[in-house]
Formats: C-alpha cells, structure tokens, sequence
C-alpha cells in the first residue's frame, strides 16, 4: 500500500508536465527550431491600480506560526532533512528542505526561533546535503552531477527506492531555498560566512548542462537504471524557477535560447478563461511557486512585454479564474462558491468511480487538480494552499475565502500545523480511503501537512506582509544574473540611473495593485495595447468582494 501511494507522489511532477507539454517535447529539435519567434513591439507600460493596502485579520498571524512550526518541528534536527509529508512521515522530499531553509529566516524575523538556531539548523541541513555520498549507483547515493533525488531517506539521506527519480524542478526548489540562505545570513560571523560558502558550493555543482539532452531544454530528469526521462520542461509551468537557476548558473550555464524555446508553447495556452485573458495553467502551484523567491511585479520577459503585463499580474487573473470557476460550479460539487475555491495538486480521497449527482464522477487520491483552458480535472477536491498561497496577488478575494474556510470546515481541517492538505466536502462514500477520513455530513478530510503545500501558505503570507523573501531574494547575485539572461527588463531590475529618471515608480508595485489601461492613444492601438486595455475593461466589471475582516 505504501508503495503505491508514494509512487504516485513521485511522479507528480512528471504527470503535470506531461499534460501540458507532452506534445511539443516531445518533437524532434529540428521541428522545434521551425516554430516561429515572437515578434516584440515596443513594451506596453500599464499603470498598476492605486488602492489602499488590505490588513490581514489575526487569523493569518495563527496560520503562519502553526505552518512555521511544520517545518521546525518536523525536520530532522540531526541532518535537517524535512519529510514530504507528516505525520505519515515516509520519506524526506528535497523540494520541502527548498521550503524549510526559506522558512527558519521566517521564523526568525516574526520571532518564533532565534537567529542562533536557525543558523544552527541551516547549517546542519548545508553540511548534509554537502558530503552526501552522490554518483551514478542506483542505490546508496543521495545526489549526482549537483542534482538530488526527488525523496530520500530521513535518516540517512539516500536514494528512498527505484522509482524514485533525479529530479530536476525539485532541485530547482531546493536551490532556491539554498540561495535565499545565501543571501539572508549575511552577517561577519564564521558561522554565517560557512552557511554563504557551502550554498555556493552546491549551487555551483548543479550540472545543468548535463541535463539538456534535448538542447537548450532542460530534461524533467534521470534514473540510474533507464537513463534520461525522455520529456523537457517547456513552458508555461512552475519549472520557470528551474530555468532562472539554469541561466544564472556562474559554473553550468545553459544558455539564453534555453528561456526562448521554453516559452515558445506560451501561445498554445494563452486564451481567455472565466472572463480572464492570461496565461493559463491547471493547477495553482504552476502560478505560485517561483512567485514564492521572485518578484515579477514590474519586470518583463519578451513574452510579456509584447502581451502588456506581468508574471504577477498573470497569477493574479489566474487566480481570479479559479475563483470564477467555483462560483459557476459546472459540476455542481457541494459548497463550491466565491468564499470556497482552490485547485492545485492535493491529496484527495482514493481513485475510485463514484455515482455523484446522477452520474459516474471519477475522485483520485494524489494528484493534480485545475480549471483552465488545459490540464482540467476536478473531483471536488479543495486545497487551502492554493488560495491562501495566493494572498500577494488578489488578497480581496483570498482573505475572505482563508476567513470563511476556517469558520465553516476549521474544526476538521485546521490542526497542529495550520490547514491540513485538502478536503472534499462531496466524498461521502463508505469505501476504503487511500488517506484521510469521512466525518459525517461533511465529507473527506486529508490527514497529512505537505511539505510543498505548506510551503507556498508560510512564504507567500510573508511576502504580503513586508516583501520579506522577495526582498532578500533581490540581493541574490545569481538569480538577478538569470532573470537578465532570460531577457527580463525594468522594475527592481533596471539599473540605478533609470530609476532615478522616473522617480522609481516601478521598482515596488503595491501587492494589491491591478493593471488599469493608460490614456487611450490618438492614433490606432497596437494589439498588445488592444489587449491590455479590453482586459483592465473587463476586470472593472468583477464583482467586489466583501469587506476584509477586522485588521490585527
């Protein structure tokens, strides 16, 4: 049994990918050349909204220390290996370590844990993953060419089992975390320059280059006993973050074609969806987890500055999408509305056929939930992550709906450690469950934390408070290095002198803030300024949420 239910876990990832981008990674490098460039107009300059910055009620104060304490309490304080979920606890996940070392600075600056542990902990959690034994045996290793495996064992940090892949987006998670410590324990202490210089260690490792079988993508990764997976990370999904570390890598490199082929598939899923015209992906980590170390408000790759927005302001749409989604409920799922939304990928109740409604419905246990133009599936299954996780980029929506799931489900899906992974308040069958449980007259309810999905909660709150990982992200040499390489311009980005000229108007975008159209031109628009301006049109027509609760 628990050889199935992890195997699904592992392969997650891959699934995803495979949904979107199947297709065109899987064509022959010559046909992908053939595909024509994007043709770029000038950048189309669309003034954020004005409005008054939401306050967050107490309750988000409680939820980041009880997601914090996931983290802190979890991880093995000899090695600092996290597990990918608790409290089953089977395995450690590299992507969730990505989160941990992101979160103890959290902790830190809201006063939960000393900067002495934390440091205490960070460097424990570098050491290991340092002297892990690595090469290319199919067991007793841990890591090979700079790349770790997706799940290791908790104690002793080795491969977890044969299924389990080199992963190349769950690297990209963890290095993320390993250069956001980089950059936050910046102090003259031996301790903090150890912590500085075996994050560059292992970041410098990482042999991307070794992973372009296919180039200039970058495969989704490799096994000992059948060699390279056969499918690329090709745009649009949360393997952005994977190219940023690539473009910015000072020892493998890959290089700048790299961002441009990724993102040639971006037409096949841009498109107008629930009233919303962005670039659409399924589930919502897709549209989170690079937003979780990277501020895209205010900077442009080529793709965006021909459509006339931003990475964050397309998050923001998406996320109005799905909350569109479950307010015209086409499958009529139980208590689905404006406060109650969120699709991502979960734990879910089992894989089963269940007649729901009059007719069979299909429920799966693990796996990858969205509303979109693509990569649609949903069982009724809601993810707390994927809307709390969205607070920086629609909190008027967002704080209302994080308020209300834990008055009216609270008693059975807020624990310990915050928000349990997931509920399902239709699954009520008498049938043996993969995870969770049946309370009656209210459905399934997940019995894990996820590492993955908690997270995106803890980092994305902090960032709505005060910026606080965007800002030290910001600092991070390598990661500045790849978003230029990758061809993105202005905001934080642009040098010291251009701010100055224009009084530095981009360089922090209120998190709240929504595009608005600029003054209508005299002559005929350009299409990306058409676009633009229908779609800031069309948003003055949502409805307004309610009032946001009582401030703290």
């Amino acid at each position: 049994m628990q050889h199935a239910k992890t195997t699904t876990r592992a392969v997650s990832f891959a699934v995803l990918g495979t949904l979107l981008l199947a297709l065109s990674s899987c064509k022959k490098p010559e046909e992908q050349s053939q595909t024509q460039p994007i043709v770029t107009p000038e950048p189309v300059v669309v003034e954020p909204l004005k409005q008054e910055r939401l306050e967050l009620p107490p309750l988000f104060r409680d939820i980041e220390k009880r997601t914090f304490q996931f983290f802190w309490d979890t991880s093995n304080e000899r090695n600092g290996l996290t597990p990918d979920r608790y409290p089953s606890r089977p395995f450690a996940s590299i992507a969730s370590v990505g989160f941990a070392l992101t979160a103890y600075p959290v902790g830190i600056e809201r006063g939960w844990v000393s900067r002495t542990q934390a440091v205490d902990r960070t460097l424990v959690t570098l050491k290991f993953l340092r002297d892990l034994p690595a090469g290319p045996q199919a067991s007793g290793k841990g890591s090979y060419k700079g790349f770790y495996y997706h799940f290791l064992d908790m104690q002793k940090g080795e491969r977890y089992d044969s299924w389990v892949e080199l992963s190349s987006v769950d690297t990209g998670l963890l290095m993320m975390g390993v250069l956001f410590a980089q950059s936050y324990y910046d102090r003259d202490d031996a301790r903090e320059k150890e912590i500085r210089e075996i994050a560059d260690t292992l970041y410098k490792r990482v042999d991307w280059q070794w992973l372009q079988q296919n180039k200039p993508l970058i495969s989704m990764g490799w096994f000992p006993e059948s060699g390279f997976i056969k499918h690329d990370w090709m745009g649009y999904n949360e393997a952005m973050l994977l190219y940023v570390l690539a473009l910015g890598s000072p020892s493998h490199p890959v290089e700048p074609e790299a961002w441009t082929v990724w993102t040639r598939t971006y037409n096949d899923v841009w498109g107008v969806y629930q009233g919303e015209e962005f670039l659409a992906f399924g589930p919502m980590f897709g549209h989170q987890y690079s937003h979780v170390w990277i501020d895209f408000r205010g900077i442009q790759d080529e793709y965006m500055r021909e459509r006339g927005i931003d990475y964050f302001e397309n998050s923001r749409r998406a996320a109005y999408a799905q909350r569109a989604y479950a307010i015209a409920n086409p499958m009529k799922w139980k208590d689905y509305g404006p406060e109650l939304w969120g699709l991502t990928a979960s734990d879910g109740p089992q894989q089963t056929l269940q007649e729901y409604r009059g007719e069979q419905r299909q429920f799966r246990h693990y796996s990858a939930r969205g509303a979109g133009l693509r990569e649609n599936f949903d069982d009724g299954t809601i993810a707390p992550t994927a809307a709390i996780a969205s607070l920086p980029f629609a909190p008027e929506i967002v704080i209302p709906t994080t308020v209300s799931m834990h008055e009216r489900y609270g008693e059975y899906i807020y624990s310990s450690y915050g928000f349990l992974d997931s509920f399902n308040p239709s699954f009520n069958y008498d049938i043996p469950l993969k995870t969770g449980r049946l309370v009656p007259n209210q459905g399934w309810v997940s019995s894990d934390y996820i590492g993955i999905d908690q997270g995106p909660i803890l980092t994305m709150i902090s960032n709505y408070r005060n910026e606080f990982v965007w800002n030290v992200m910001k600092r991070n040499a390598y990661i500045r290095t790849g978003l230029e390489r990758a061809g993105f311009k202005g905001g934080w980005l642009a040098p010291a002198e251009d701010k100055a000229k224009d009084g530095g108007k981009d360089a922090g975008k209120d998190p709240a803030a929504e595009a608005k159209p600029a003054a209508k031109p005299a002559g005929p628009m350009d299409p990306a300024t058409a676009r633009a301006l229908g779609e800031a049109e069309s948003r003055a027509g949502r409805t307004p949420p309610k009032p946001a609760p009582k401030p703290e």
